[in-house]
């Protein structure tokens, strides 16, 4: 089995979906990556310590949002659950804690809904027990075997996170203030140049760092990524790419492939 690649991506919210540019690149993307036995997703809105894991059941979604129209809390994603996948994550990260009323939040079912629409692999959420750094960035490296075992490790994210300074009421391709331009061109060449030290240290050494993330939960699940994916090839320049960038909302959606 081919040893597959891990991503970071930038997961929206809710109205991904009727953003046709967005969902196309989604969609293309999943379409040139090896097929997975099983997704390991770490979304930015499950933080829980210990570490976690959801069901392994089909179980209700978490609509973990508000002020948006009906039809979003409709969505369904029922993909199987990942009992053999959970029995992994459980050797390879010691004092995992099981949670099998956790459904799938939209962190982890809104960009799926893109990436695999026919909700037929196996998906197993995972919480960020820490916001630090460089302890997801170990949690990472620990998890780096799943990958010749098929499994998709997936953290979900978003390059730049703050909902205070943008309004939804503009379109969605209002040009990016400075903050999140800045940010994310920084992050870009921070990742594929293989800065990990500069990464893991961010907030203070990325221009506009508080802005970006006034709190640091949707940038964190890229240290998850980084830790799994930077090794056997993956921390050569040719393992690591930006395989979406652009804004919505002015906020970044720069989203990476490792491996």
């Amino acid at each position: 089995m081919n040893r597959m690649p891990v991503l970071y991506l930038s997961h929206g919210a809710p109205p991904l979906a009727d953003d046709s540019l967005w969902t196309g690149e989604l969609a293309r993307w999943s379409a040139g990556l090896p097929e997975p036995k099983a997704i390991l997703m770490v979304s930015a809105h499950w933080e829980e310590a210990p570490l976690s894991i959801g069901a392994t059941r089909r179980v209700p979604l978490v609509y973990d949002f508000w002020g948006f129209p009906e039809k979003y809390f409709k969505v369904r994603y029922d993909a199987p659950g990942a009992p053999e996948l959970a029995d992994e994550v459980r050797k390879l990260v010691p004092g995992v804690h099981q949670d099998e009323t956790r459904g799938l939040d939209h962190g982890a079912y809104v960009p799926l809904v893109e990436m695999y629409p026919g909700a037929d692999v196996p998906v197993l959420q995972m919480s960020m027990p820490t916001l630090e750094p460089a302890r997801l960035f170990e949690i990472g490296r620990s998890l780096a075997p799943l990958r010749d075992q098929g499994v998709l490790i997936v953290g979900s994210g978003f390059t730049t996170h703050n909902l205070r300074e943008i309004d939804m009421r503009l379109p969605s391709d209002v040009a990016a203030p400075a903050w999140s331009a800045e940010f994310d061109e920084w992050a870009d060449k921070a990742v594929q140049g293989g800065d990990i030290d500069a990464l893991l240290d961010f907030r203070d050494k990325a221009p506009a760092a508080r802005m970006a993330h006034p709190r640091t939960e949707h940038f964190a699940p890229l240290f998850m990524s980084l830790g799994a994916g930077l090794e056997n090839g993956a921390d050569s320049p040719s393992g690591r790419r930006s395989v979406i960038d652009g804004y919505w909302y002015g906020l970044a959606k720069r989203s990476f492939q490792f491996g």
